[in-house]
């Protein structure tokens, strides 16, 4: 049965390394995703990092910290409005890039904080990434990317990550016509499943409000509510 999505708001942020208007494979696959969701109805931001000049560290705004500038604090209000994040990078060395790396960084930075229910502000929101290279490693770095995310509060769908490499080595990538990529049949299939994964579970969650704040809530915890959890010391 097909799903009214409207309601949902993602956001994709590329970690390439690559400033515009250079051409990014990690954007071309992020691409087929992205149609998809604005086929649903869904309202799509896209963000490609390295454009903004942030601050490393682990604060909300770094220019309280020595920071000469930092763009954070205006992209974070994209990251707080969206149901849906997807990060999307390049592989390099087996890993993800810097660039991601800092994005993680920064986003771990908000997660203490609260939403409505005393609970850590990323539950009920959900997240994905989209991995592109030339050589293996997209298992590995979706391992962490994904980790992170709900080491900080986001809830990950079945299958969750998709991406494209090519053959060990150097060679062509996924937006090079010689690479045949967009005709990859694994790889449009696992796009389009991680893509209607995320929807339906962001739906899930945005429908009835998130998760129940019974046994989560870090409010609750502080005021003293210890649910069925027993411990002589707090007695």
């Amino acid at each position: 049965m097909k799903s009214d999505f409207s309601n949902l708001k993602a956001l994709y942020i590329n970690c390439t390394l690559k400033r515009s208007p250079r051409m990014s494979h990690t954007k071309a696959l992020m691409d087929v995703s992205i149609k998809i969701m604005r086929a649903e109805g869904v309202t799509v931001e896209y963000v490609r990092l390295v454009n903004h000049e942030l601050a490393y560290g682990v604060y909300h705004d770094m220019t309280e910290h020595g920071a000469e500038k930092d763009e954070w604090p205006s992209l974070w209000k994209k990251v707080e409005s969206a149901d849906i994040l997807v990060i999307g990078t390049p592989i390099w060395l087996g890993e993800k890039s810097s660039v991601a790396t800092k994005l993680i960084e920064r986003l771990y930075s908000e997660s203490g904080r609260r939403n409505d229910k005393g609970q850590y502000y990323f539950y009920g929101k959900v997240g994905g990434c989209i991995i592109t290279g030339n050589e293996d490693g997209i298992k590995h770095v979706a391992m962490g990317t994904l980790y992170a995310l709900q080491h900080i509060g986001y809830s990950i769908p079945p299958q969750a990550d998709c991406g494209w490499i090519g053959e060990a080595g150097p060679g062509p990538s996924y937006n090079d016509e010689e690479s045949d990529a967009k005709n990859n049949d694994f790889t449009n299939r696992n796009t389009t499943f991680m893509t209607y994964n995320l929807l339906h579970l962001a739906k899930i969650l945005k429908d009835q409000g998130g998760y129940p704040g019974y046994g989560n809530s870090r409010g609750d915890w502080d005021d003293g509510t210890r649910w069925n959890f027993e411990n002589p010391e707090y007695r």
